[in-house]
């Protein structure tokens, strides 16, 4: 009897204990319950993210969109994207708590944009935006170059990534700031040098002083900078002006730099030559014009000819362009000790006429077996200063003359 008694109070253990997983069962619905190995949760997937503020809001017939322009949470997200909104996308808070549009745009906040793994090649990339995390601050940036160390921080100058205004401000690194190189790997602060390249985050409170200082959030820079500057201060090069420029093919007068270089060189461009304006930012073959001042920058080994010979490894143009002139040198009582009357156009018309001002820093290139002295009867080119007296003829100062024919040299035949 006893044995019987056990027997009935443990089937009604197990009935009550199965009285709670049955109830359970029924208030799910049909084909969720799994296996339990199925039920283990699978590793999670990183979503990819930019950080920054929005900068453009579109809404029209297309759809609506926002860009979100600042930094990517890793270092292969992007800076910029153009993400559209639909009707899955979250506006929240970090407590989850939906925030307006109109809100995170009006008061400038900082957005955390997370989206799709599938966006575009272009620039700036497109994709669509599944959650917006919107933080309670603000914050700026500025693109630019390490100009100089100091105690105090360096010394950045640059652009405002969101104004466009030009930016001087000088950065510290706190104990909350996150430096990373170009591939996003840690740095320290001592790894700094002068001519780097960063994008550096700091805000919303600045110091205001001259110039203004902050503590940076966020600094991504670009150490190989200083490998590249320190690679050109020991490449020869020229300094001076583009005299031609066709089929791949320029030719570069001026002044050698301090390094080594010549007077006068035929570069080859190609795909390979790197081709900036003085800030650093990349320039297409448009801007390799005929009379554009520039620094080009070759190997060591050049073809031993005349003139030399080489591949253009990188090109820096600078602001401004020489004027061109083609005509004789005549003898005038305008022309004297370091000035020379040119002819323009060889011709009897005088009112295009100018007087060429010669200093040291001339460059005359003569033709094969002839000097460096200016003669009446002499063919040249010139390029001149864009600065000219108001009279008759015009005054300016030669900076590039090339003699074409000089009658006094006799070739062989």
């Amino acid at each position: 009897m006893k044995k019987m008694n056990k027997t009935i109070a443990a089937v009604s253990v197990l009935a009550m204990t199965a009285l709670p997983i049955a109830a359970f069962a029924q208030t799910q619905p049909a084909g969720t319950i799994q296996p339990i190995s199925a039920q283990i949760q699978p590793e999670s997937k990183v979503v990819p993210a930019t950080m920054g503020l929005i900068t453009e809001f579109q809404n029209d017939q297309s759809g609506k969109f926002i860009t979100v322009t600042g930094r990517g949470l890793a270092a292969t997200d992007q800076s910029e994207i153009i993400l559209s909104i639909t009707k899955d996308t979250k506006i929240i808070d970090a407590k989850g708590k939906t925030v307006p549009l109109k809100t995170v745009i009006d008061e400038k906040r900082v957005v955390k944009a997370f989206y799709g793994p599938n966006i575009t090649k272009s620039l700036p990339a497109r994709g669509t935006l599944l959650t917006l995390v919107v933080q309670d601050y603000t914050f700026t940036a500025v693109d630019g170059t390490v100009d100089s160390l100091s105690k105090a921080g360096f010394l950045v100058k640059g652009t405002d990534i969101y104004s466009g205004d030009d930016q001087e401000i000088i950065l510290r690194v706190g104990e909350q700031t996150k430096l990373l190189d170009q591939n996003g790997n840690p740095v320290t602060e001592d790894e700094i040098q002068s001519g780097m390249t960063l994008r550096a985050f700091y805000g919303p409170e600045v110091m205001e002083s001259f110039p203004v200082q902050a503590v940076a959030s966020y600094i991504r820079v670009n150490t190989e900078i200083a490998e590249e500057n320190e690679a050109e201060q020991e490449a020869p090069g020229t300094d001076g002006i583009i005299t031609s420029y066709s089929d791949g093919k320029m030719t570069v007068v001026g002044h050698p730099l301090e390094q080594g270089g010549t007077n006068y060189i035929i570069l080859s461009v190609d795909d390979a030559t790197q081709i900036v304006d003085e800030e650093g930012n990349v320039l297409n073959k448009e801007a390799l014009k005929e009379g554009a001042y520039v620094q080009a920058l070759y190997p060591q080994v050049m073809i031993m000819i005349y003139p030399a010979q080489s591949h253009a490894d990188k090109i820096i143009v600078r602001k401004g362009e020489a004027p061109k002139v083609e005509g004789t040198i005549e003898a005038s009582d305008f022309a004297g000790e370091g000035k020379v009357y040119v002819n323009v156009g060889s011709d009897s018309v005088k009112e295009n006429d100018i007087v060429l001002n010669l200093s040291d820093d001339t460059v005359i290139i003569p033709v094969i077996g002839g000097d460096t002295v200016l003669k009446p009867g002499m063919k040249i080119t010139a390029f001149h200063s864009m600065v000219m007296a108001l009279s008759m003829p015009g005054i300016t100062n030669a900076e590039v003359i090339l003699v074409q024919e000089d009658p006094s040299v006799s070739l062989p035949e």
